[in-house]
C-alpha cells in the first residue's frame, strides 16, 4: 500500500539533543571523513585518548584474570543493586580512603557505566529551573553537552596556560551567583595534561565554600602523573567544601571498553546528604542502566592485585612520550605547546595560524592534515578553545615520531612565504 504524500506524521527529532551533541567522538568522526583512502600509511590517531589497542599499553594479565574469575565464580550473574555491587563499593571506598584524611564508607560510593554516566547522573541531579554550573574552558566536552541537553545553564571560566592551566579563581567569583550549584575541575587535566598543586586545590575548595557550592572533581586520570607535582585528590578538602569525585577503570587500568566508573561523595560534614544531593543521585540511579555485574565483581581483585610494575611501566611510557611530543612539536613554527604535560595522556597545543597559508582555523587545519598526512587531531574548538589542538600521546613512541614528522611536512608545504 503506497503512502499518501499528504499524510501528516506527528514525528520530529529532539532539537535540544541536536544542538547539544558536541563530542570528541563526533568531532573525530567528522574529521575522519577527510582521510584519503589512497594513502596506505597507518593513520596516526593523535585525537584519541585510548591507548589500549597499542601493545605497550595493553592491560595486565592480572586485571583480565580478575574478570575471568568473577565470571567463572557465577556469583555475579544477577542484577546488582542500583548503587553497585557491595564488594566493589567497599573495595573502592578502602582504596580511595588511603589518600584522604578520613575513611570513606561503601554508602558513599555509586558505581556507574563509565565516567560518562557519572557525568550524566550529576548533571541531571543539578538541572533544576534557573540553576547554573561553572565549567572550565577548555574541558572535556561531555559536561557542557549534558548540561545543555538538561537545560542547566553553563558559565565557563578560563584555565590559564601561563600558570600551568590553573583555574582563574577571580573569574569564578565573578561568574557565580545565588543560582550557581557547583564547579567542575578535572585533575589530572583533560585536555591540558596539567596537575594541580595542593595549594591551588585548597584555594578552589575555599572559593567553593565562600560561594556556597560544591566541587565536582573529575579524577579519571587519578595517580597518572609523571612530572614533579604529586597527585592530590580533591577529597582531601572535603571538610572545606563538599566534593563529588568521579573516576573509572578506563585509564589507569587501560580498559576503557569495560565501561565501569564511580561517584565518590567525599563530604565528612554531610552537606550533600542534608541538601538532597545524595538522595537524588540514588533516585536517578534507580532509573538508569547498571554496568555489567561481572565487571563490578572483578573490582576488588583488580584493586588488590594491580602490580606496581604495571603502573610504573605505564607512567614511564607516558613520561617518555610527553617529553618527545613537547620537544618535537615546539620545533615546528606553527605550533606552541606552552607546558610540558605532567599527567593524563593529553596536551593542548596552540595553532599559530599566522605561520600558515590557506588555513582558516583549527577545524580547517585538522581536516587538511587528515586528508594530506593521515593524521587525526582533535580541533580545540571541540573542547572549548578555538585555534588550539588537543593531542593524545597515549600511543607507541614510533607513532608519535612518525606523526610529528608528517606534521612538519605539512607545515613546510603550507608555511607562509
Amino acid at each position: 500500500m503506497e503512502m499518501n504524500e499528504s499524510q501528516h506524521w506527528n514525528i520530529h527529532g529532539n532539537e535540544e539533543l541536536n544542538k547539544s551533541s558536541v563530542s570528541v567522538r563526533g568531532t573525530l568522526n567528522l574529521i575522519s571523513t577527510y582521510l584519503n583512502p589512497d594513502d596506505h600509511r597507518p593513520v596516526i590517531a593523535f585525537g584519541r585518548a585510548d591507548p589500549s589497542s597499542y601493545p605497550s599499553f595493553r592491560t595486565s594479565s592480572s586485571i583480565v584474570e580478575a574478570l575471568v574469575d568473577a565470571v567463572q565464580s557465577r556469583n555475579f550473574n544477577s542484577y546488582p543493586s542500583t548503587q553497585g555491587v557491595l564488594s566493589a563499593r567497599r573495595a573502592l571506598a578502602e582504596y580511595y580512603s588511603r589518600g584522604l584524611p578520613y575513611q570513606l564508607s561503601s554508602d558513599e560510593v555509586f558505581i556507574t557505566t563509565g565516567c560518562t554516566q557519572a557525568i550524566e547522573v550529576i548533571i541531571s541531579v543539578l538541572a533544576s529551573p534557573g540553576a547554573n554550573i561553572l565549567l572550565p574552558r577548555p574541558a572535556y566536552p561531555h559536561y557542557e553537552a549534558r548540561a545543555n541537553f538538561g537545560r542547566l545553564e553553563v558559565r565557563n571560566f578560563d584555565l590559564i596556560p601561563e600558570k600551568s592551566w590553573e583555574v582563574d579563581l577571580e573569574a569564578v567569583k565573578a561568574l557565580a551567583d545565588n543560582n550557581t550549584v557547583a564547579i567542575v575541575i578535572i585533575n589530572p587535566n583533560n585536555p591540558c595534561g596539567s596537575v594541580y598543586t595542593y595549594q591551588h586545590l585548597k584555594e578552589i575548595a575555599e572559593t567553593a565554600r565562600k560561594l556556597g557550592i560544591f566541587v565536582i572533581s573529575d579524577e579519571v586520570y587519578a595517580h597518572m602523573v609523571f612530572g614533579k607535582k604529586p597527585f592530590v585528590p580533591m577529597g582531601e578538602f572535603g571538610s572545606i567544601a563538599p566534593v563529588l569525585t568521579l573516576g573509572s577503570l578506563s585509564k589507569k587500568w587501560s580498559v576503557p571498553g569495560w565501561r565501569l566508573g564511580w561517584i565518590l561523595t567525599t563530604d565528612p560534614n554531610g552537606i550533600l546528604k542534608k541538601h538532597g544531593i545524595v538522595e537524588s543521585i540514588q533516585n536517578y540511579k534507580d532509573i538508569s542502566p547498571d554496568p555489567p555485574t561481572c565487571i563490578q565483581g572483578a573490582v576488588p581483585q583488580i584493586l588488590a592485585k594491580t602490580s606496581d610494575e604495571f603502573v610504573s611501566g605505564l607512567l614511564d611510557l607516558l613520561r617518555t612520550n610527553a617529553d618527545i611530543l613537547y620537544e618535537k612539536i615546539n620545533e615546528i613554527p606553527c605550533f606552541t605547546c606552552p607546558n610540558k604535560p605532567e599527567g593524563s595522556m593529553l596536551s593542548m597545543v596552540k595553532l599559530n595560524l599566522e605561520q600558515l597559508e590557506g588555513i582558516t582555523d583549527d577545524v580547517d587545519f585538522c581536516s587538511k592534515v587528515a586528508k594530506e598526512e593521515s593524521v587525526l587531531i582533535l580541533p580545540g574548538v571541540a573542547v572549548g578553545l578555538k585555534n588550539w589542538l588537543r593531542f593524545s600521546f597515549g600511543m607507541e613512541r614510533c607513532s608519535i615520531e612518525d606523526g610529528v614528522a608528517r606534521l612538519k611536512s605539512f607545515y613546510l608545504r603550507h608555511k607562509l612565504h
